[in-house]
């Protein structure tokens, strides 16, 4: 049985949102088969904004690191926040729309 959550991240506390995007991430680390790409990156970016990690990316692959850090760069003007609700409706999106 696939979970779906479908919260109003607008309306949620402190909290609760950080507990729903906990659940998120879980989810997509839980998740058996492979991502798109563009997705994955995605969700690079919101996850690293969200959890105010400011490593440099760290691929061996030169063109990884790249478009890991023109998805940061994108994403740059966002609190923190708005990151953890992105992320979250990001996975609900593929999981509910997939295949």
């Amino acid at each position: 049985m696939v979970k779906v959550l479908l919260p109003k991240c607008k309306q949620m506390t402190s909290e609760e949102l950080e507990i729903t995007f906990n659940e998120a991430v879980d989810r997509i680390n839980n998740h058996t088969e492979p991502f798109p790409a563009d997705f994955l990156l995605r969700l690079y970016a919101y996850y690293k904004k969200a959890t105010n990690n400011y490593e440099r990316p760290s691929s061996r692959t030169p063109i990884i690191n790249a478009f890991k850090t023109n998805a940061l760069f994108q994403i740059k003007n966002i609190s923190t926040d708005e990151a953890k609700k992105t992320y979250i409706e990001l996975v609900n999106n593929y999981f509910l729309y997939r295949k």
